[in-house]
């Protein structure tokens, strides 16, 4: 079976001063996932490294990077689904935890689907996930994001929220099984406690027999329309991952407002990818190819 993996690192309005940085950083997150693969690892294991990559790059609202929250905390979200088992691992709401796509998997390991909050934390600890500090997370950039946004608030200049940022991998290994991830710090300014799609199977994320799925974007919209689901669903009716990426988004497009990408494979081994913002920064590996291809 042909391995294949396509990662992604938000959609959305990418400052030009940002591209480089942003599609060097799905390069290697690319290449870390290839590495699994070929070295005989299943695809469960390539998007967690891949994604772990991601959210260590301060570049990103995954992991060290992601956004604050109105109230100056960093509340995270993530999830991963394994397709040939229907596996599920999320957590959301998350604080001072370094890698959350790893809580994810723990939580799809054990009787749990979803954790949330400080229940989230303390499955961490007993898992023998340690806590970080919030400095730990906290860019300085996005410090001063914050603190601007809360001089305009202060000063009733109402700021609307970041909505694109989060990172994702999608895969399938060599023996057919097809894995999603997806991880994200929430939209810039959230209101305490918003959960978008991240987390939430069958929206931000889904895998079974026929593709695999990560998404990014305006969360509510992806929420109300299952879009990673009906996603896969297009490849279940007959569809390539990049016909099924394609129609999705176009869903999207005509039945909300939201704008957003989304990655995806397919049981063939074949790549798809569609977005209707200006950017979506990825890049994948597939058989016969040297070097990950890179796009934002």
């Amino acid at each position: 079976m042909p391995i294949a993996i396509i990662v992604h690192g938000g959609a959305g309005t990418i400052a030009p001063e940002r591209i480089e940085g942003a599609r060097k950083g799905c390069k290697e997150a690319s290449a870390i996932g290839w590495n699994v693969l070929q070295s005989g690892g299943t695809a469960l294991a390539a998007v967690e490294a891949a994604v772990r990559s991601l959210e260590d790059n301060p570049l990103y609202d995954a992991g060290t990077g992601s956004y604050l929250s109105l109230d100056g905390k960093i509340e995270m979200d993530a999830g991963m689904m394994e397709g040939h088992t229907l596996q599920v691992g999320s957590i959301a709401g998350v604080e001072l935890i370094k890698n959350p796509i790893s809580l994810a998997r723990q939580v799809l390991e054990s009787p749990h689907v979803l954790l949330v909050g400080k229940g989230a934390q303390q499955f961490a600890q007993e898992r023998g996930i340690p806590l970080c500090e919030l400095k730990d997370l906290l860019t300085e950039d996005q410090h001063e994001r914050w603190k601007a946004a809360r001089k305009a608030l202060d000063e009733g200049k109402l700021q609307e929220g970041e909505k694109h940022g989060t990172v994702g991998a999608v895969a399938i290994d060599s023996q057919g099984h097809l894995a999603a991830a997806t991880s994200t710090g929430g939209i810039f300014n959230k209101y305490p406690g918003r959960v978008g799609d991240s987390p939430l199977v069958g929206c931000g994320y889904y895998a079974d027999e026929d593709a695999a799925v990560s998404c990014t974007g305006y969360g509510e919209d992806f929420i109300r329309l299952l879009i990673a689901k009906r996603a896969s669903d297009f490849v279940a009716g007959g569809m390539n991952a990049q016909e099924a990426a394609e129609a999705a988004i176009k869903v999207l497009g005509a039945r909300a407002s939201g704008t957003g990408g989304l990655i995806m494979v397919d049981h063939r081994g074949n790549i798809g990818f569609a977005h209707n913002t200006p950017n979506m920064s990825r890049a994948s590996m597939q058989e016969g190819m040297q070097e990950p291809t890179v796009a934002s």
